[in-house]
């Protein structure tokens, strides 16, 4: 593969990840200071944030910037972080 592609690879799964990141912390900060995960508000940004990820993502495998299961990986382990984000907060109120 040449260098450049490589480059280009590396470069679309560390833009993706840290979009991934930009959520987390997004809804950790709606969490912990503005809503809770039953308040449809948390729900939209939630949506609205993962699916937007989501069409990144399938734009960069289409380009062959990164594989699907590289694609899966980030958003499965986007979806893990948010989980324990949620069940702690609801373990808090």
């Amino acid at each position: 593969m040449p260098e450049m592609t490589v480059t280009h690879r590396e470069k679309a799964h560390a833009l993706l990840k840290a979009d991934a990141d930009k959520i987390l912390r997004l809804i950790e900060v709606q969490i912990k200071n503005l809503t809770m995960p039953q308040c449809p508000l948390y729900e939209e940004v939630l949506d609205t944030q993962m699916f937007g990820l989501s069409r990144e993502i399938d734009f960069a495998v289409r380009l062959n910037l990164i594989t699907e299961s590289e694609g899966k990986s980030i958003l499965e382990n986007l979806e893990r972080q948010l989980n324990i984000l949620h069940e702690a907060a609801q373990n808090s109120v």
